[in-house]
């Protein structure tokens, strides 16, 4: 007898309950996702608009939220012009919009309902099928295109799907244009729109964004494709990548060639992805661990990288390299060894691992707001102050030259060509700077808080914590007396010590919750500073 489900969130949770038993229950989502005409709140994140199929995300409100972005290139409005760097809703036309998806449930069906509507306002499209995050950011710059829309979560759970939209320059939206898109889908929504579907009559120009990103990065020159091939071809070495069944599948064969000695994980269609978060975590690093592990050659390289492409973490089979050390990492050999000069561009929950290198080197240190689209003012061709690198905790990275979109396929690249230059593995390689430039150990963890205290009111309550503790303050910490050195309040509050530990305190927005980012000196010094960062969040929140 077949299940009755009364919404698609029901019908998720029994699919994610068993995924290889329940997988057929994807008719049922399908059906929520083509019938459903609930209107939902539209909210673009640091990366976009993300809601659950069936659920929020569904065709009409895919619509709705495409209808409403006609609406803001139609309008002209003059802050949203210059944010996408174009001149008029003609060049828009003219220059024409990219339109693709990663290689999730529907994901090809939703992107002809995109196309449909562009193609109806006379707005010239192409259609990347399925495509990564920096794939886009650098199709748009090689196609002079005024925009592209990729719809993808990211590395949220299967159940997601999400809609990123990135202007002319290939980076993330900024709020001029997510802030409008919001404002008209949103007065769409609550006058209960519905948008007929043109995805039946649209016409499809199929543009190879792999290849347009092959030729971008050998333009670009920031990484060298040759060297990088050479030492994959001559020396012992095992690559092992697991793609977790995501988009960036086949694309390191399309750079570099097919090699016996890339070992890739994870590669066939799922639209469930076994059950996981497909995400870059300590835990789904497991299966290239294992590789590595049985694995007796001199160089030894793993990565794990999201479905859209834009998060990547490390493992050389003696440890695992997160962002917070690679992003250190890739600015001591850019600048070091390629002989790049500019800034680092970090965001300020990031270790401060890299603060270190960059002020014996001399190099100035930019720290952002969290969401990699505030590298932008870095990243530019034009910027005055160009980033040598940017990158942020969460496993995002980009660098000289390269996409202002976070970038895995990059990061892989980079990793390399270190090892080819440096002749190191990236554990040793990170030991001789750690013994060089000092020893940093970063973590993060959270409290819940009273669900009342969600958004301005609970920023308003921890606000008290910087009147508090101001620079110069003296604060025990696990029976040490340290200095506040410095107060970063760019956002949340990040307090950094004499010793350069330091602990951050950052409300959520949206969920009635604090969360901390720290860094202590030493493994065992974690404890003390999240201790520290939850005395002080309890005392202002009493």
């Amino acid at each position: 007898m077949a299940q009755i489900f009364e919404n698609a969130a029901a019908c998720w949770k029994t699919i994610m309950s068993d995924v290889s038993k329940n997988r057929g229950l994807l008719a049922v989502i399908e059906k929520f996702a083509r019938e459903n005409t609930s209107p939902a709140k539209i909210v673009f994140g640091t990366s976009g608009w993300r809601g659950e199929i069936g659920t929020d995300f569904t065709f009409n409100n895919v619509r709705v939220v495409t209808s409403a972005i006609i609406e803001m290139f139609k309008s002209n409005d003059i802050a949203v012009i210059q944010a996408m760097g174009v001149s008029d809703f003609e060049d828009i036309k003219r220059r024409g919009v990219i339109v693709g998806h990663d290689n999730r449930f529907l994901g090809a069906d939703f992107a002809m309902e995109v196309i449909g509507l562009l193609q109806k306002e006379g707005i010239k499209t192409w259609y990347a099928g399925e495509a990564i995050t920096p794939e886009f950011s650098a199709g748009i710059e090689m196609l002079n295109a005024a925009c592209s829309i990729n719809l993808t979560p990211s590395h949220n759970p299967a159940n997601y799907a999400g809609f990123k939209f990135n202007p002319s320059d290939g980076g993330p939206a900024g709020t001029e244009i997510t802030s409008k898109i919001e404002e008209i889908a949103n007065r769409m929504m609550k006058e209960g729109s519905r948008v007929e579907g043109q995805g039946s009559g649209a016409v499809v120009e199929r543009i190879d964004l792999t290849e347009l990103y092959i030729k971008y990065i050998k333009e670009r020159k920031t990484l060298n494709i040759e060297r990088i091939k050479d030492f994959i071809n001559n020396e012992d070495c095992i690559i092992c990548i697991d793609n977790v069944h995501g988009a960036t599948r086949g694309r390191i064969q399309r750079i570099l060639g097919e090699s016996s000695k890339i070992k890739y994980l994870r590669t066939e269609d799922d639209y469930l992805f076994g059950g996981i978060a497909p995400e870059p975590s300590e835990k789904n690093m497991a299966g290239v661990g294992k590789v590595l592990s049985q694995s007796n050659a001199k160089f030894k390289l793993g990565a794990i990288m999201d479905p859209d492409g834009d998060r990547i973490r490390y493992a050389d089979g003696v440890m695992q390299i997160p962002m917070n050390y690679f992003g250190a990492m890739a600015l001591h050999f850019l600048h070091v060894h390629k002989k790049f000069s500019g800034v680092v561009a970090k965001s300020v929950g990031t270790s401060n691992f890299v603060n270190a290198i960059a002020e014996k080197l001399g190099i100035p240190i930019r720290e952002t707001k969290v969401g990699f689209k505030n590298f932008r003012p870095y990243m530019l061709k034009a910027s005055a102050e160009r980033a040598i690198v940017a990158f942020e905790e969460s496993d995002g990275i980009s660098g000289y030259n390269h996409t202002l979109e976070k970038d895995a396929l990059f990061g892989l690249l980079l990793a390399i060509e270190m090892m080819a230059v440096t002749g190191k593995n990236l554990s040793e390689y990170l030991k001789d700077i750690m013994d060089e430039f000092g020893y940093y150990y970063p973590d993060r963890s959270g409290i819940a808080v009273d669900a009342s205290l969600v958004g301005e009111s609970l920023i308003k309550r921890l606000s008290v914590i910087k009147e508090q503790y101001k620079t110069g303050t003296i604060i025990n910490i696990g029976g040490s007396n340290r200095t506040v050195k410095d107060l970063i309040t760019v956002d949340g509050i990040k307090m950094v010590f004499d010793d350069g530990s330091w602990l951050m305190i950052r409300p959520s927005g949206t969920e009635p919750k604090v969360r901390f980012y720290i860094e202590a000196r030493t493994e065992e010094g974690k404890k003390a500073v999240f201790e520290t960062a939850e005395k002080m969040t309890l005392e202002a929140l009493q």
